[in-house]
């Protein structure tokens, strides 16, 4: 049993960051991570095996990230132009962003969910199973997710596209509620037809921006 689990990032060098900064994640290894709030109970630990386990700040639950999913996060600081002390507001905008760089990448109707959270209890043990304010979806299946991280000098959005679907994740959860196979059809970069990636964070970047650009290569 794992007693101690690795944060997913350095949160005292992101909140020492005084500059806004987009992160575009790449991974080495598909690695499984649980919400800021979660326990272990949530997982049956035997069927672990050497996945890597991570945690992460913020809300939302368990996620299983891949290599060549879209995981894009933003440190906004305190006092930059974006930053908002409404919580979902702040959601909602990363969402817009999202969204405006998928209409020439993508067909089909792009919608951001603006209201509360929705979803079964039993299914939010998972992050993809729910819908959340500022999360992405087209022709109703959700594309990004999304989660946030808030501290007093600023805002931790992060978010992903996955590249595969997420049905994986299931063999690791101690109990399957019923059904939540169907909340997990959600969209990916091959269903949405995006050929080029890299130019979606592009398009990413210009209609969030500016910002500094940094790529992390997590070798988990």
């Amino acid at each position: 049993m794992k007693d101690h689990i690795e944060d997913l990032y350095d949160y005292d060098v992101l909140r020492a960051t005084l500059t806004p900064t987009m992160f575009v994640l790449h991974l080495a290894a598909s690695t499984l991570v649980l919400g800021g709030s979660q326990s272990l109970g949530v997982l049956d630990l035997e069927r672990l095996g050497e996945t890597p386990l991570r945690r992460r700040r913020g809300g939302g639950g368990l996620v299983l990230l891949q290599p060549d999913d879209l995981w894009i996060d933003w440190w906004i600081p305190t006092g930059d132009a974006r930053w908002s002390n409404d919580v979902r507001a702040s959601s909602i905008i990363v969402g817009e962003w999202w969204a405006k760089a998928l209409t020439n990448e993508v067909e089909g109707v792009i919608s951001v969910h603006t209201g509360a959270l929705e979803g079964e209890v039993a299914n939010r043990a998972v992050c993809f199973a729910g819908k959340g304010p500022g999360e992405v979806f087209v022709d109703g299946r959700k594309a990004v997710g999304l989660t946030q991280w808030r501290v007093r000098e600023g805002i931790f959005i992060s978010t992903v596209l996955h590249a595969s679907p997420s049905y994986g994740l299931l063999e690791y959860l101690k109990h399957v509620p019923d059904g939540i196979d169907q909340t997990l059809d959600h969209q990916t970069v091959s269903a949405l037809g995006i050929d080029d990636p890299d130019a979606l964070v592009v398009a990413l970047a210009g209609v969030s921006g500016p910002w500094q650009i940094r790529h992390l290569f997590l070798n988990a």
